[in-house]
């Protein structure tokens, strides 16, 4: 049985996923905040927070950027989508994005969309977000 920590926890991740299917799919032009996801779940933002925070050792935002992130690797991989376009999907002002992406990558968009693009067979190295180990 699922603790009800480990609840909340699989609810935001969920809300988390939604949300950003609701942007990329146009049904939303705004990002959620913290506030936002803890009225979806009927409890105080600063609850969500602190039981984030016990749950898993990081901060609710720590994973709502993987995810973004993940959702931004994604897009840069199609190149019909130009990397102001990735920017504006995710709500973010194209320069912003770029510092994001690269404090969080470890290279710009552009860089990664090219290494993204090497044929198969070639090592390219990109940083990417290690998974964290969830204590029960």
């Amino acid at each position: 049985m699922m603790s009800r920590n480990e609840e909340i926890f699989q609810h935001y991740l969920e809300i988390i996923d939604t949300h950003l299917d609701d942007l990329i799919s146009g049904r939303t032009d705004r990002m959620y905040e913290l506030q936002d996801i803890a009225a979806h779940l009927f409890i105080h933002p600063t609850h969500l927070s602190t039981v984030i925070k016990q749950h898993t050792g990081h901060h609710p935002c720590f994973f709502y950027e993987q995810k973004i992130m993940e959702q931004a690797k994604i897009m840069l991989q199609n190149p019909q989508h130009s990397v102001a376009d990735v920017a504006y999907t995710l709500t973010y002002d194209p320069s912003n994005f770029t510092k994001w992406f690269k404090a969080f990558a470890g290279v710009t968009p552009s860089k990664y969309r090219q290494q993204a693009a090497v044929p198969t067979g070639k090592a390219v190295p990109v940083r990417v977000a290690v998974p964290v180990s969830i204590a029960s």
